[in-house]
C-alpha cells in the first residue's frame, strides 16, 4: 500500500493523491503467486503509479512499462529499491522485490546518497501496506523505523538534515499513515496515532533551526488530518505542533519557498482558532493561554505572506480584486470584524464586573476569563494594520470601553511583554494605566537583607558619600534593593530609605548646586542649568542624578520635585514645539506667536521688526550672539521663513544648550530599568502630569476618611 499525497507546496492536489492512494489500497493480490503489483513513486511531482509485472520479468521491461504509463522514455528512467538502483539486464527475482513493494523512480540517478535512510522508508511503506490490507492484527515497527530514520540524521549541519527529510517528504509516509488512522481495525488506528505522534515529538527534539525542514512534513500532516478527522484529538495535537514550530521558524532559511508561499495553506487553521476564541467569549469561558499562543503563532505567519503579496497596498482597501490570497484577504477582514465586536461585548461585561466590585461584588471572575484579553486585543491591532480605515475603528472602540481597557492594563500587562502597541491607543489609557506600563520597566525590587546595597552616609557629607555609593555601584547590584542607615543613628528600614531619597533630591536640585534651575514662570519645576559644565564632574553628577530619579520611581518613593516640560520632552525623544515652552518661557512664547500670526503684508514692510537669524545668549554674565543657521547674520526673518526662524530659535534655546546634560542624565536613568530596555522608553510610556505625579503626588488634600477606611489598626498591649 502506498499514498501519493504531495508535499506541502502542492496542496491542490493532496485530496486526489489521498484518493488515489485509498484506491490503491484495495487493490486485489493476483491468484498467480508469480505476478507482482508493485507501487512506483516519481520523484518529481510525488505521484504514485502502480505497475504490474512478473517475478521474472527484466528490470529492462519494467521500464518499458513504466514509460507506456509515464511517457517517460527508457533511457531516463532510474529505478531504486531499498537503496539500490535496478540494472537492466538483471531479473525481478534477483532483487528479491516482493509484492506491494514501493520503488523510487528518478532521472539520470546513478546511485542514491542515502540508500539506508530509503530502505528505512520503504520498510515502512510496506509495513504499513500489510497492516491495512491484513485481517489479523500485525505486529508494527513503524516506530522503530522512524526512531531509526532519525538516528541518521547527522546533526551538525543544517544541509544534512535537509536531504534526509527530503527523503521523508517525497515518500508517501505522511498520507499513508493518515490513512491507517481512518482504518477501521483499533489496533491499526493506535499504531498509526502513536507513530504520527513519534514524528511531530522527533521534530520538535530538533534543534530550532533544524526544525525548519520539517515543517512542510508537519503541515502535510495536519492538512489530512484536517480534512479526514478534524474531530480527533491527534488533528488538534498536529495543528498545535504546527503552531509550535512556527513560532521559532526562520524564513531565511529552511524548505525551498518560505513561510511566503503556504498563506492560504495555514489560513484554515487560524479561521479555525479565531472561530473556537470566538465561541470561548462568547460563552465567558475565556480562551486558553495556549489557544492564544498557538492562534498568535498562525497569525504571525499569515501576515507576512500577505505583506510579501501586497506590499505596496498596505493599508488595503477593499475590495481587493487579481490579488494573490484575494479570497484570505477578505475573510480575513471579516475575522478582524468578528473579534473586534465580540471583544467589546467582553469589555462591557468587564465594566459591569468592575462596577459590582466597587458595590462589594466579587472580582475573581474577572481574573479567570479575562487573562487572555489584552493578548487578544493585540492581535486585533495587528490584524488592523492591514486594513484602511480599521485602526480608526479599534481607537473607537478602546475609548469607548476605557475603564475596561485600562482595568485589564493594570491587572493584566506583565513584565517582559510586548506592551508597545498600547500607546497607540494613549488617549484611552488613563494614569494607572500608563504609570503600571511605565514601572513594568524597572526589574523586580528584591528584599532579601543579604542581597541588599547597603549604604551607611553621614548626614553632614551626605552628597558626596551618596554619589560614591551610587555611581561607584553596578546597576545589578542597585536592581538587588537599597539598605540605608545614617551614621550614628539607630534607625533603619523604608522610612529611612524614603528619607534619604527626599534629602538627596533637595540638594541636587538646590541652585546652589548649579546643577539645575528652577522654571521662570512654574517655580515648581526644574530644568537643567547650561552652566553646570563648568563644573568638571557636572557629566557624572548628571548621571547620578539619573540614577537617583529613577530609583525613587522603582521602590515608588516620591521625591518633591517636578521636571520642566522641555526637560521632559528631550528625555521622551520628542520635539520641542512653541506651545511647549509656554510655561517655561512665557516672554518668548508670546514674541514667537506675535512673529508668527503677524500680517505678512506689515511683516514685510519697511516696519516691520529687521529681524535676522541671530540669537542673543547669557551664560555666567556673558552675553554673547550666535547665528541659527549658517550665514544666519545676513538673512533676513520675513513672512514666508518665520516658521523656520521660530523653530530654530527655540531648538538653540532651549534644546541644545542642555542637550549633553539630557543625554548624561538619561543614561544614569536607563542603567537603572531591566536589560535591553531601549533608552527613552519610560518617557514615551506617559504624560509629564503622570511623571509630577509619581514624582511629587497628587495637589488633592488628604481624606481622613479614606485614610481610616484603607488602615488596619493594631493595639499595642503592654506585658
Amino acid at each position: 500500500m502506498a499514498s501519493s499525497a504531495t508535499r506541502s507546496g502542492e496542496n491542490s492536489n493532496s485530496d486526489r493523491s489521498i484518493s488515489s492512494s485509498a484506491e490503491c489500497s484495495y487493490v486485489c493480490e493476483s491468484s498467480n503467486r508469480s505476478e507482482l503489483q508493485l507501487f512506483v513513486r516519481m520523484m518529481s511531482g510525488g505521484k504514485t503509479i502502480v505497475i504490474h509485472a512478473d517475478r521474472n520479468d527484466t528490470v529492462e521491461k519494467l521500464h518499458q512499462r513504466i514509460e507506456w504509463k509515464t511517457k517517460i522514455p527508457v533511457i531516463e528512467q532510474r529505478v531504486i529499491y531499498k537503496g539500490k538502483q535496478l540494472q537492466y539486464e538483471q531479473s525481478l527475482s534477483f532483487y528479491s522485490i516482493e509484492q506491494d513493494a514501493s520503488l523510487q523512480l528518478v532521472g539520470r540517478m546513478q546511485s542514491t546518497e542515502h540508500p539506508i535512510a530509503w530502505q528505512t522508508i520503504d520498510d515502512i511503506m510496506y509495513t504499513i501496506s500489510r497492516m491495512y490490507k491484513s485481517e489479523e492484527d500485525l505486529p508494527s515497527n513503524i516506530n522503530e523505523k522512524i526512531d531509526a530514520f532519525f538516528r541518521m540524521i547527522p546533526r551538525e549541519k543544517d544541509d544534512s538534515i535537509a536531504k534526509y527529510i527530503k527523503i521523508f517528504s517525497s515518500s508517501s509516509v505522511p498520507g499513508a499513515l493518515v490513512i491507517l488512522y481512518t482504518s477501521s481495525k483499533e489496533m491499526n488506528k493506535l499504531c498509526a496515532k502513536s507513530s504520527i505522534k513519534l514524528f511531530l515529538n522527533k521534530c520538535i527534539g530538533l534543534p530550532k533551526n533544524q526544525q525548519n525542514y520539517c515543517l512542510p512534513i508537519v503541515l502535510e500532516f495536519t492538512r489530512l488530518l484536517k480534512r479526514f478527522c478534524p474531530d480527533q484529538k491527534l488533528y488538534v495535537t498536529c495543528r498545535n505542533t504546527l503552531a509550535s514550530m512556527l513560532e521559532t521558524f526562520d524564513n531565511s532559511r529552511g524548505f525551498h519557498g518560505g513561510v511566503l508561499t503556504f498563506g492560504s495553506e495555514i489560513f484554515p487553521f487560524f479561521s479555525e482558532l479565531a472561530d473556537l476564541m470566538v465561541k470561548e467569549l462568547v460563552e465567558y469561558t475565556g480562551p486558553t493561554f495556549s489557544d492564544v499562543e498557538k492562534f498568535a503563532s498562525f497569525w504571525h505567519h499569515l501576515k507576512k505572506a500577505i505583506e510579501f503579496h501586497v506590499p505596496c497596498s498596505i493599508p488595503i482597501a477593499l475590495p481587493l480584486q487579481n490579488t494573490i490570497l484575494e479570497t484570505e484577504i477578505v475573510q480575513l477582514h471579516r475575522l478582524f470584524e468578528k473579534l473586534l465586536s465580540t471583544m467589546d461585548m467582553c469589555m462591557c461585561r468587564v465594566e459591569l464586573l468592575l462596577a459590582e466590585k466597587e458595590g462589594g461584588g466579587n472580582s475573581e471572575s474577572l481574573s479567570a476569563s479575562c487573562s487572555q484579553y489584552l493578548a487578544i486585543l493585540k492581535i486585533i491591532n495587528s490584524m488592523a494594520n492591514l486594513y484602511q480605515g480599521a485602526k480608526e475603528h479599534v481607537a473607537e472602540n478602546l475609548n469607548l470601553r476605557k475603564v475596561a481597557f485600562c482595568a485589564l492594563v493594570v491587572k493584566f500587562a506583565k513584565r517582559g511583554d510586548d506592551h508597545q502597541w498600547i500607546f497607540e491607543y494613549k488617549e484611552a489609557t488613563n494614569f494607572e494605566a500608563r504609570r503600571h506600563l511605565a514601572m513594568l520597566l524597572f526589574p523586580d525590587v528584591k528584599e532579601e537583607y543579604d542581597e541588599m546595597h547597603e549604604m551607611l552616609i553621614d548626614r553632614s557629607n551626605l552628597l558626596a558619600e551618596s554619589f560614591e555609593y551610587i555611581v561607584r555601584a553596578s546597576p545589578e547590584a542597585l536592581h538587588s534593593g537599597l539598605f540605608m542607615e545614617f551614621k550614628n543613628e539607630e534607625a533603619t528600614g523604608p522610612g529611612v530609605l524614603r528619607e534619604w531619597f527626599y534629602l538627596v533630591c533637595q540638594e541636587l536640585f538646590n541652585q546652589k548646586n548649579t546643577l539645575f534651575l528652577r522654571t521662570a514662570d512654574d517655580f515648581r519645576r526644574f530644568s537643567p542649568n547650561p552652566a553646570s559644565k563648568v563644573d568638571p564632574m557636572h557629566s557624572d553628577f548628571f548621571e547620578f542624578t539619573g540614577r537617583v530619579i529613577a530609583l525613587a520611581l522603582m521602590h515608588k518613593v516620591q521625591v518633591g520635585v517636578l521636571f520642566d516640560r522641555v526637560f521632559f520632552l528631550q528625555l521622551a525623544g520628542s520635539r520641542i514645539s512653541l506651545e511647549d515652552i509656554k510655561d517655561t518661557d512665557g516672554i518668548m512664547y508670546n514674541s514667537c506667536k506675535q512673529i508668527l500670526e503677524m500680517d505678512p503684508v506689515f511683516f514685510d514692510s519697511s516696519a516691520g521688526l529687521g529681524l535676522t537669524f541671530m540669537l542673543e545668549t547669557e551664560v555666567l554674565g556673558k552675553r554673547d550672539t550666535i547665528e541659527l543657521c549658517p550665514g544666519g547674520k545676513s538673512i533676513a526673518v520675513n513672512s514666508r521663513n518665520r516658521r523656520h526662524y521660530v523653530d530654530l530659535l527655540i531648538e538653540r534655546r532651549f534644546a541644545t544648550p542642555i542637550s549633553e546634560h539630557v543625554k548624561q542624565f538619561s543614561r544614569g536613568f536607563t542603567a537603572m530599568l531591566s536589560e535591553t530596555v531601549p533608552p527613552r522608553s519610560f518617557f514615551k510610556r506617559i504624560n509629564l502630569e503622570d511623571l509630577d505625579g509619581m514624582l511629587r503626588g497628587g495637589e488633592c488634600a488628604i481624606s481622613i476618611d479614606d485614610w481610616k477606611a484603607h488602615t488596619e489598626s493594631k493595639r499595642l498591649i503592654a506585658k
